[in-house]
């Protein structure tokens, strides 16, 4: 089974569940963002909560096996058109520059990790509209020198 049978395998099982991601996130005892991105295929997960997400959601062996393949970390690279995929790019597209040059102000020369890294997604209830509410925390590594 391949990443892109296996996300296919588990969205189809979630959605036969009636359960979200957070609650399958829960059972399996990982952050939702995470889950949800090794269940799309961007991400791996060790035996042991590969075998409690396909006990949660009723899937055969298989599944856990390709949850455990590492991942060829690779996307479409043309401008998405997915509103909230675009918004997030459209995000980026404006404030990249201007969070690149806040990072290196305060941390040096360097990157945020994708790797050494967490992302949470909240709902912030307010009176004028919710509001979405997206937290990432990545460890600053410098650039090396030699």
């Amino acid at each position: 089974m391949n990443k892109l049978e296996m996300t296919e395998t588990i969205i189809a099982a979630k959605g036969k569940s009636g359960l979200g991601w957070e609650e399958i996130a829960a059972q399996v005892g990982l952050a939702p963002v995470f889950l949800t991105s090794a269940c799309l295929g961007m991400n791996s997960l060790v035996a042991e909560h590969a075998d409690k997400l396909c006990q949660v959601l009723g899937l055969p062996a298989e599944v856990s096996s390709a949850l455990q393949a590492f991942p060829h970390k690779s996307w479409e690279k043309s401008v998405p058109t997915d509103p909230v995929i675009y918004r997030l790019y459209e995000i980026i597209g404006v404030y990249g520059e201007t969070i690149k040059e806040l990072i290196h102000e305060k941390f040096g020369d360097g990157i945020m990790s994708a790797i050494d890294f967490t992302m949470y997604i909240d709902k912030e209830e307010n009176p004028a509209g919710d509001r979405v509410k997206i937290s990432m925390n990545g460890k600053f590594l410098p650039y090396k020198r030699w």
